[in-house]
């Protein structure tokens, strides 16, 4: 008799796509149009902050130190979210962090260039909830707003095909693949889109995480399993 198992969407191919879209797009929006703060990348910011404070910099210090404050934050507030609501039965804990971020996005794109520094602080903070919540595709660990770990997993993957010629394994390379392709469409999005829609094209990431939250309601088929009935 066939058996089959069903697990949660988000840790789906489909979903991650989505996701690293929305996030390639808030990299590009926080840097073109926020002041050339990384949303995601915070190494970026750390080396930046960095250089401010040895060159005495203080209002710059100050802009990069922001964002990197505030992902830690968020990284904390959804694993807070987690331990509170991961047995919830009629919504996923992760749905709650999507409408979280999707709120905060949704805001920021009625923030004026003034508040930059806002902005971006509420942006890295939406990241660092992505970023802790979504770390899993088709049983891989992933970034979605972020690329250098990704692209460690695709090469490395890549390697071990060549060593062992294992389908399974050049599966997983491509899905790596894919993820960053997505990134990458993403930020090339946000830099089509800023010059026309200015300070909304943020709302545009807000409508591919409220795609993503609905299609979380699915239970995706994950495994198909055939079992056996012995009569005695």
């Amino acid at each position: 008799m066939k058996h089959k198992i069903h697990g949660q969407m988000s840790e789906s191919f489909l979903i991650a796509a989505f996701l690293s879209v929305s996030g390639g797009l808030q990299d590009a929006y926080t840097y073109i149009s926020r002041g050339k703060v990384f949303a995601n990348a915070q190494t970026g910011n750390i080396v930046l902050f960095s250089q401010n404070i040895i060159a005495g910099n203080l209002k710059l210090t100050i802009h990069y130190f922001i964002p990197v404050i505030f992902f830690a934050l968020g990284v904390a507030v959804a694993e807070c979210i987690r331990q509170k609501y991961r047995l919830l039965q009629k919504i996923h804990w992760r749905q709650l962090v999507l409408i979280a971020e999707i709120l905060l996005l949704f805001i920021v794109g009625f923030l004026p260039e003034k508040w930059n520094m806002l902005a971006n602080a509420m942006v890295s903070f939406a990241c660092a909830m992505q970023v802790q919540a979504f770390r899993k595709v088709n049983g891989y660990a992933f970034a979605s707003t972020m690329c250098i770990g990704n692209m460690r997993s695709e090469m490395e993957s890549f390697c071990a095909y060549e060593r062992t010629h294992d389908k399974r394994i050049l599966k997983k390379a491509f899905c790596y693949l894919g993820i960053i392709f997505m990134f990458a469409f993403g930020a090339g999005l946000g830099g089509l889109l800023i010059p026309k829609l200015g300070m909304r094209t943020i709302w545009i990431s807000c409508a591919i995480l409220l795609i993503s939250f609905m299609f979380m309601f699915i239970k995706e088929e994950i495994v198909e399993k055939e079992t056996y009935q012995n009569h005695i």
